[in-house]
């Protein structure tokens, strides 16, 4: 039965990242050009909620839970800021060499410090209050409204979202659909059943914009049920099953649109999306749901945080240790620094996998060893 529950678990991975990068995504960046919005306001906006869409549904439904479970909310959106910080500007940085604009770098990063900073504040006891929710929302909400308070503090320039190649975006679209793997294109077919062609039928992007958001909640569903299956069957914490496979599971769409922009030369971007996403997840991916379950259920909202605290400092630690590389750098990152991120994901991931190995190793023993 345990392998039942990995395969659910890798067909709603594959089929997330589709519906997302495919589809919903593809809704949001119409929208963002249609507003005229430069790369780094998309970037922490449109794309970040497209990117951390998976996110902000588990994290909705690991509320309605047990108590125990209730984490995997948390723990999958601490373990995909891990991820986001050091993968995916790892990966971005591999793909191409970029010197960043200071300016809106600077931004993200104070703001993405100060959640992380309410993140441990919150968690100190493990009770999120109602004042603790309003708080994670006001400071996404203020964050928006910092983008042209800064911008005429300090000055800068980005090439606008509408000045990509349209022939570059159009041709990565075609690879993406006309993959040539059969499983792929076998994935493709079946989803075009549900959602309109929009260079066909642009009419019709707010019903591919629902269609996304369904499947979302039913594919994020079938995720979080097959994580607990998988965690309860190695008796391994649901949370650590979060911070680590859940948290890149989710995490793959943030990757390919990061990396696809910043083969385009959009580096800004590519760390707006990385950072811009990490923000939205903490403060509307954990601040709304809590918000919403308070309101509606009259109560505090209680949050193992025993597994989560460590990671939650080494992602602190991670951010000014990013923040003070990119400042020595002059803000030019490249490969080596690159590969610096990444390594320290795998040395990361290898810390709490070490421990799931031990309890897979011991069940492997009790069952065949009998």
């Amino acid at each position: 039965m345990i392998i039942l529950w990995i395969l659910e678990l890798v067909f709603t991975f594959v089929l997330l990242a589709q519906v997302v990068d495919v589809y919903f995504v593809e809704t949001l960046e119409i929208i963002s050009k249609r507003l005229k919005l430069s790369s780094d306001i998309a970037g922490a906006t449109f794309m970040a909620v497209g990117s951390s869409a998976p996110e902000l549904f588990v994290s909705i439904l690991a509320l309605f839970r047990v108590t125990e479970q209730q984490a995997m909310g948390a723990g999958t959106i601490v373990g995909s800021a891990i991820f986001n910080i050091l993968v995916i500007i790892g990966a971005s940085a591999l793909v191409k060499r970029a010197v960043l604009t200071w300016q809106p770098v600077i931004r993200d990063l104070v703001f993405y410090i100060v959640c992380i900073i309410l993140l441990l504040f919150t968690f100190r006891d493990g009770a999120i209050s109602l004042s603790d929710a309003i708080m994670y929302v006001s400071l996404y909400v203020i964050y928006l409204l910092s983008f042209n308070f800064w911008k005429k503090l300090v000055p800068y320039e980005i090439k606008a979202d509408n000045d990509f190649d349209d022939d570059d975006d159009e041709s990565l679209q075609h690879e993406i659909r006309q993959s040539s793997w059969t499983w792929k294109n076998a994935l493709n077919k079946l989803l075009s059943f549900f959602f309109a062609d929009l260079s066909k039928r642009p009419q019709l992007l707010f019903l591919n914009f629902g269609v996304s958001v369904i499947f979302l909640a039913l594919l994020s569903h079938f995720m979080v049920e097959s994580a607990v299956h998988i965690a309860q069957s190695f008796g391994i914490p649901e949370v650590i099953i979060a911070l680590t496979i859940l948290a890149t599971g989710t995490s793959i769409p943030d990757l390919m649109s990061s990396i696809s922009v910043a083969q385009k030369g959009q580096g800004d971007m590519a760390i707006a999306n990385a950072v811009g996403s990490n923000i939205f997840d903490i403060a509307i991916g954990l601040g709304l749901p809590w918000l919403v379950i308070i309101l509606w259920r009259g109560e505090s909202v209680q949050v193992v945080t025993e597994n989560l605290q460590s990671s939650i400092v080494l992602l602190f630690a991670t951010v000014i240790a990013l923040l003070f590389l990119l400042m020595v750098r002059r803000w030019e990152i490249g490969r080596y620094a690159g590969i610096l991120l990444i390594g320290s994901y795998f040395w990361y991931l290898f810390s709490q996998i070490g421990w799931i190995s031990w309890r897979v190793c011991f069940f492997t023993d009790f069952c065949f060893g009998m």
